[in-house]
């Protein structure tokens, strides 16, 4: 199980870089490189107090509604933490992989990565932010699309796509354009689901 959940991690990983790392070949290989273009760099934080109380809200935020909807309305078979279910502490190292790698930094790397900051040269930070959000929340609502009522989609969508403009606004705002703050809340905040699934919570 952990050298499988290592694969299923790295694999994704790639297969969400390969267009940003397309479009970085094409336009901005001679300015930076591919890491830092993307902004997966050292977080420059101006005020630490203020900082980890964000982090912490929209770690908040990430984890209580969506487990809400999870639980009332989504039949945990269906979700990615399901093969972790009962499984305890045995799980551990598989559940890191698909939290932090395969979910968190795939997920960082084209949303708040590659989109927010293309969208953001683009349009601007507030459109630009809005626009990676929307795209994050659809994504995560199409993966239920066929499984549950489309009301519970919309709300999916709205949950995601809140918590997706949040990492994306910590990020610019109050990181200095570093993608590892998102990456951090998105590990944790899906860490925290892995958890509840090894240890049948909820």
């Amino acid at each position: 199980m952990v050298l499988e959940s290592a694969i299923s991690a790295i694999v994704q990983v790639i297969l969400f870089s390969v267009i940003p790392f397309i479009w970085w070949f094409f336009s901005a290989r001679k300015e930076q490189s591919f890491l830092t273009w993307l902004g997966l760099k050292k977080p420059v934080i101006e005020n630490k107090g203020n900082y980890f109380l964000w982090f912490l809200f929209i770690i908040i935020l990430l984890f209580v509604p969506l487990t809400t909807i999870s639980y009332f309305y989504l039949d945990s078979s269906t979700l990615a933490t399901n093969r972790f279910t009962g499984l305890g502490f045995s799980a551990l190292i598989p559940a890191l992989f698909h939290s932090i790698v395969q979910t968190g930094l795939s997920e960082e790397l084209l949303f708040r990565g590659f989109l927010l900051k293309r969208f953001k040269h683009k349009f601007g930070f507030q459109m630009g932010n809005i626009m990676q959000s929307l795209l994050f929340g659809i994504l995560h609502g199409w993966m239920f699309y066929s499984l549950v009522p489309f009301g519970v989609v919309v709300l999916v969508v709205i949950a995601t796509a809140f918590v997706g403009y949040l990492m994306g606004w910590i990020n610019e705002r109050k990181s200095n354009g570093s993608i590892v703050t998102s990456w951090g809340i998105h590990g944790i905040g899906n860490l925290f689901a892995s958890f509840m699934a090894m240890f049948n919570i909820l």
